[in-house]
């Protein structure tokens, strides 16, 4: 099993920072911007931005690509040892592949209140009937996360192209 990092805020928040760039380069695609990058022995090994437009795929979410390309990368689907970094509170079916891999940790931006599953509507991360619990810290560089959504939200009803923001 891999060893488990120490990580502090100013880690954390130089791996958001790069969650952000993911983020934007969603967004430039006219998709929600949404970044992610995976952590694994204090080095990046997989990024995601989501891509359900572009894919016309409801489950190209950022983490979900990230998620993927990492076990690639690592050439294992437990991703013990792995912090994954999102712009926006995982929803359900992120929150559960998060599970699934085994990743240590989750440390996340904005909170989603529609749909957010790692404390807001669901706390699948701690949930003591799933076989597999891994930390989370919420709030990282949270603002820059939430204004990106409402402007990129705010640029399409101007457009007459999009739903409800995001509360976050």
């Amino acid at each position: 099993m891999p060893e488990r990092e120490i990580i502090d805020a100013d880690t954390d928040e130089r791996f958001m920072r790069l969650a952000l760039e993911e983020a934007r380069g969603a967004a430039a695609l006219d998709e929600v911007p949404i970044g992610a990058v995976v952590v694994c022995g204090g080095e990046v090994v997989a990024r995601g931005s989501n891509r359900r437009e572009i894919d016309a795929d409801p489950t190209a979410h950022a983490e979900m690509i990230a998620v993927r390309e990492a076990a690639a990368v690592l050439g294992r689907w437990r991703l013990e040892g792995c912090t994954v970094y999102v712009t926006l509170e995982p929803c359900p079916m992120c929150a559960g592949a998060l599970h699934a891999a085994r990743v240590d940790r989750c440390v996340y931006g904005a909170v989603d209140p529609k749909a957010g599953a790692l404390g807001t509507l669901y706390d699948i991360a701690s949930d003591e009937r799933l076989n597999h619990r891994y930390e989370v810290t919420a709030g990282v560089l949270a603002d820059e996360s939430s204004v990106m959504l409402k402007e990129f939200f705010a640029r399409l009803r101007a457009r007459g192209r999009a739903p409800e923001p995001l509360e976050g």
